[in-house]
């Protein structure tokens, strides 16, 4: 905590220099939306590389005059919270004066910012997620107040915990983790009983593209028991996307990308040649939309595809068939075809890239 208070210290310490030499304060920050601030690595994935270009958030500037106002508001209220070691989450922040910030995802944004400014990661400025993901299966841990959490005798999933970082004594008997792109999905495998019919294992899902917390959890499972991760997405572009935040992470937090992203993730399902080896009904297929091509069109040019064949194979296929399909496709096969047959099989028989 001293190291965060020390940096906050430097950056107003740097406000009320230029203050005392009549010029107008500057705060600056790596511009984390930019594609050339970004490099590759096989090991880590997306991270942001050194001497990155900034940009500059200015006192005296119309256009920026607010947002600097919001950050020096925003690293007084995580000053106050570490030195009194409370936390809040950032709908805490947002809700402490909402007409100040305007909306929840300028202090999401500004957050980000000032945990890249400071290069310290988020949970140490005392700031939690609000948290959307689900764990069930075959692990125990105990939360940082103490509290011991039993994701495998429970018929309801447990929400991730808020403070990733602060669960200790994990135990597990899995021999693999699933991650599911969808909350329908993994409920459905949660009501046939999938992670104990198998062998044991772990069920994750980030309900979409995931949160911090979700990844900061996948990342912790995989640094305590390098088990194989398996993911299991729709045959779709947003599907390919979402298992790309958890295998290379994203361009916006690639300034964490050491803490978020697990490398070897494996993609499981639903693979675009699937649908063509399952004789799925053509009718059960969604056309593509122009948004899909688009978004299809830049994940192919994505630095990672290249050192994946197999994966920019299948992104061939669903490119020249313009078909989408969701995992519940399955279900035109079989009600439980995909908990029975199609997850069983792929796991036995090495059905993943």
């Amino acid at each position: 905590s001293s190291e965060v208070l020390e940096a906050i210290e430097n950056v107003i310490q740097g406000v009320l220099q230029s203050l005392a030499q009549k010029k107008a304060p500057v705060l600056t920050v790596a511009n984390r939306a930019d594609w050339r601030n970004i490099e590759f690595k096989d090991s880590v994935g997306l991270q942001m590389i050194p001497g990155c270009a900034t940009k500059q958030i200015r006192s005296d500037c119309p256009q920026s005059a607010r947002r600097f106002a919001l950050m020096l508001k925003i690293l007084s209220m995580i000053y106050k919270m570490v030195q009194s070691n409370t936390y809040a989450t950032k709908r805490d922040i947002y809700y402490s004066d909402t007409l100040l910030f305007g909306s929840q995802s300028v202090v999401d944004q500004i957050i980000n910012d000032i945990s890249c400014m400071l290069k310290i990661p988020r949970r140490s400025l005392h700031v939690l997620s609000t948290t959307k993901g689900f764990v069930a299966g075959n692990l125990s841990y105990t939360e940082e107040d103490g509290t011991k959490v039993n994701c495998t005798c429970s018929a309801t999933a447990v929400t991730v915990p808020s403070n990733v970082q602060g669960i200790k004594n994990l135990t597990s008997h899995a021999k693999f983790i699933l991650i599911v792109e969808k909350d329908a999905t993994f409920q459905r495998l949660l009501d046939d009983d999938f992670f104990n019919k198998v062998s044991p294992c772990i069920m994750i899902t980030g309900r979409g593209i995931p949160d911090l917390n979700t990844r900061l959890l996948v990342r912790k499972l995989w640094d305590s028991f390098q088990i194989p991760i398996f993911t299991l997405m729709d045959a779709d572009p947003h599907g390919v996307e979402i298992m790309c935040v958890y295998k290379y992470g994203s361009v916006s937090m690639s300034f964490e990308a050491h803490h978020l992203t697990v490398p070897s993730v494996k993609w499981l399902g639903l693979l675009p040649s699937d649908l063509k080896r399952l004789n799925i009904c053509k009718d059960a297929l969604i056309p593509f939309t122009k948004q899909d091509e688009n978004k299809l069109a830049s994940i192919q040019r994505r630095p990672y595809i290249a050192c994946q064949p197999l994966w920019k194979k299948e992104l061939e296929i669903m490119a020249a068939s313009k078909l989408k399909a969701e995992i519940q496709v399955l279900t035109s096969v079989s009600s439980d075809y995909l908990s029975r047959v199609y997850l069983p099989n792929k796991l036995q028989f090495g059905g993943w890239l």
